[in-house]
């Protein structure tokens, strides 16, 4: 069996002996790089052509990169979405794609959480005038507002948006959330009230972000949609980046639509910092997709991605935490 890691250039280094060592002895790994800047990545195809396994983090997998695949069984994902392949072509191919499930929900809630307050209480402002600056200016940040009472509009009530409810009626919000497909008596047992995306746009002070990446919902928060938000809402993304148009938050911030944004992604998984128009701006903070991270969480990705992987090659396909296209080879 060999067993291929597919990284960007900024994570081939990492530590994978976690992956490794849920693999039998006589494993053969290998490390393939993809550079989505670059415009010459042959050597990745060929390191991945001969994968029976290979483990994946955020490259994307089209029909190229699928085609490059001779003899592949499995795609398995370090995360729990799974929108980085083009799932139908994988699926024509019998090649199986797997994910994990729940592994860093309380770090990504807490993430969250984390970034509104930062926004809320202006601390990142006030951290540099004091620390930089050498003030000392009780009202730095002007036009803070009492979080008690406030309404939090979610979007995606999975577990982490559930999460994040619990989190947000602690600190005494009122708790709205738009998703078709969680029943209206799920989300009444936690408290929440389901409503359609236009009331969470009029009524929010704060909207997080909790869907996964599909086709439909790609650039779901564009001009249209923060041209009706009707409260100033600060915007939480712990879903993927694009779901959000970049150039259309970036208009929302410079109209006064949206107060602020804290955003654990942005569009692309490996971005081009110095062409971001969301850079340098008080009221946005940017973390590099590391809401997830805490040592527990890394573990449980880690093992979780690994025995995955081997249980679908092993052909044990009931032990595979989420096996996504249905594919069984």
């Amino acid at each position: 069996m060999k067993v291929v890691f597919a990284e960007a250039p900024s994570t081939y280094t990492r530590d994978m002996s976690i992956e490794k060592s849920v693999f039998p002895e006589g494993t053969e790994f290998a490390v393939a790089v993809y550079d989505e800047h670059s415009e010459n990545n042959d050597r990745f195809y060929e390191d991945i052509a001969d994968a029976d396994v290979i483990i994946n983090g955020y490259i994307y997998f089209g029909k190229k990169e699928l085609d490059a695949l001779k003899r592949c069984r499995v795609i398995s994902f370090q995360s729990t979405g799974y929108n980085e392949v083009d799932m139908a072509y994988a699926t024509e191919k019998g090649i199986g794609v797997v994910s994990i499930e729940d592994y860093c929900t309380q770090e990504t809630a807490e993430n969250a959480i984390a970034l509104m307050l930062c926004l809320q209480r202006g601390l990142r402002i006030y951290d540099r005038s004091v620390q930089v600056d050498k003030e000392w200016i009780y009202d730095k940040a002007p036009g803070l507002k009492r979080i008690e009472g406030q309404v939090m509009g979610i979007v995606g009530l999975g577990r982490i948006g559930r999460s994040v409810a619990k989190k947000a009626h602690g600190l005494d919000m009122r708790v709205i959330a738009y998703d078709p497909f969680v029943p209206a008596e799920t989300a009444e047992a936690i408290g929440v009230e389901l409503v359609d995306m236009d009331t969470i746009l009029a009524e929010s002070d704060v909207i997080s972000v909790h869907m996964n990446l599909t086709e439909e919902n790609y650039h779901f928060f564009d001009r249209e949609k923060f041209a009706k938000c009707a409260r100033q809402p600060i915007i939480i993304n712990e879903g993927r980046g694009a779901m959000i148009d970049e150039d259309a938050l970036a208009w929302a911030l410079d109209e006064g639509l949206v107060r602020g944004a804290g955003l654990d992604m942005l569009e692309s998984e490996f971005p081009d910092l110095t062409k971001c128009r969301l850079m340098g701006r008080e009221n946005v903070i940017i973390t590099p997709h590391s809401g997830f991270f805490s040592d527990t969480s890394m573990y449980m990705l880690c093992r979780y991605s690994a025995d995955n992987a081997l249980y679908y090659y092993n052909r044990e396909y009931d032990k595979v935490k989420a096996l996504r296209n249905g594919v069984r080879n």
